[in-house]
């Protein structure tokens, strides 16, 4: 019996040289009820620990907890519960700041922070379905660490290191190399390739997370990005504003705002995760001029609910960051137990369209297997379509026709017209008229 078959049954050191609670499907409404609970947390398990030694990024980074022996501190953990989970993180590791544990319930086995990071041993039940690298990344790598699947913009991959390993990463095949960051020969690799290829409007940087390199390497990539006449915008993909938001301080606002215009996505998957922490660490952010859009992953038994969805959008929209992304979770292997139907996240969008601001209606999107790329799938709000006319359901269920003008032509980059019967029929998708697919 896996340890979530059991819940259900129940109710490094710096390595790069820098120098609210769900209980019973309820969510708390505010974020105070967990301050005074990381107080509780840190009086109990830290309690020599300055109020600038906690505050301090660097500090949170070199104490994280790394083992089994050291999580045991925290939980009571029975002997089967120890061995369980000491054989799982011997193949997929644990690694968590003292910040982002110090919002976990201890009394809740169904903790949403707690499932995303405690070493599970249904993550070595293993589904034919999976594998370790579902979206291709490899074989779409032009160098090392260097990804171009889509025509306009690349990825970045700088370090497998992150604070927190979330057991449903989606580059979780990495985790058995150990921390690793890319050789200067590397980067400059990468930069060669995107400016050889004028193409390459939009550049994302990725890791693991990339905020774990030092703030002056970090600007070293920035800068050299920012030379390249084609790159327009940067990305930067990090979970620290959600599980180490002390990494967001003036020195690294300072240094983005020189290199703007930049995008940083980020990854909150429940309302408990937002903190006055974090939220001061966005709004600096905000204030540097960096835009924050949010990149969620629906989560079986965490976040997949209309109303725990509704909390989080509208969480995140008062901290002055933008829902943006609710992923599909990816089949890479050790995340089954995370995977729900896709029936549920059509019916989370479907929950929050029209009953809530259209800015709290994040994409609910797939990424496809195979480096297919990402779609966004909607409900099925179009009921029939002739040519001259669509028939739409709308958010409350009424039937309402709309006219569609005769003889409009949409240009598309691959063929001179596209209409909804011939888009219906790519791929042999015979059956794509039951939902609206947008790419």
């Amino acid at each position: 019996m896996t340890t979530t078959e059991k819940n259900e049954n129940k109710q490094s050191d710096d390595p790069l040289g820098s120098g609210a609670v769900e209980t019973c499907g309820k969510v708390d409404d505010e974020p105070p009820s967990r301050l005074n609970q990381t107080k509780k947390f840190r009086l109990k398990y830290f309690p020599k620990v300055s109020d600038q030694d906690w505050n301090d990024w660097h500090w949170q980074f070199k104490n994280r907890v790394t083992s089994v022996a050291e999580i045991a501190r925290f939980f009571h953990l029975s002997a089967e519960e120890y061995r369980d989970m000491d054989s799982v993180s011997a193949v997929f590791p644990l690694s968590a700041t003292p910040y982002y544990l110090s919002l976990i319930d201890f009394d809740n086995v169904n903790d949403p922070v707690k499932l995303q990071l405690m070493p599970d041993t249904a993550e070595l039940c293993f589904d034919a379905h999976c594998c370790s690298d579902p979206l291709g990344e490899e074989h779409s790598s032009v160098v090392p660490g260097l990804v171009h699947r889509y025509p306009d913009r690349v990825v970045m991959v700088l370090t497998d290191i992150c604070p927190v390993l979330c057991r449903h990463c989606t580059r979780k095949r990495e985790w058995k190399n150990g921390g690793w960051v890319h050789t200067q020969a590397e980067i400059d690799a990468m930069l060669a390739y995107i400016r050889q290829n004028p193409v390459i409007r939009d550049v994302i940087i990725s890791g693991g997370d990339p905020l774990t390199l030092s703030t002056s390497r970090l600007e070293s990539v920035l800068s050299a990005l920012r030379s390249v006449p084609h790159v327009e915008i940067i990305r930067i993909g990090t979970r620290y504003p959600v599980v180490l938001p002390q990494r967001i301080d003036d020195e690294l606002c300072n240094m983005l705002s020189k290199y703007g215009p930049i995008w940083l996505n980020t990854h909150y998957n429940h309302p408990n995760e937002i903190t006055e922490e974090s939220r001061r660490a966005c709004d600096r952010l905000v204030r540097a001029g960096v835009p924050v859009n949010n990149q969620s992953v629906l989560l079986k038994g965490i976040n997949d609910s209309v109303a725990i969805q509704k909390s989080l959008c509208h969480k995140l929209l008062m901290s002055k960051v933008r829902p943006y992304y609710l992923f599909q979770c990816d089949n890479v292997q050790g995340t089954e137990h995370f995977h729900t139907t896709i029936e549920t996240g059509v019916g989370i969008i479907e929950g929050l369209r029209g009953y809530t601001s259209g800015l709290a209606v994040p994409n609910y999107v797939i990424d496809l297997p195979g480096g297919g790329g990402k779609i966004t799938v909607q409900p099925d709000y179009v009921l029939d379509k002739q040519a001259d006319e669509y028939i739409i359901r709308n958010y409350k269920g009424d039937i309402i026709r709309f006219k569609n003008p005769v003889g409009h032509k949409v240009l598309g980059n691959n063929v001179n017209t596209v209409n909804v019967k011939t888009a219906a029929k790519i791929n042999g998708e015979a059956n794509a008229n039951r939902a609206v697919i947008r790419s």
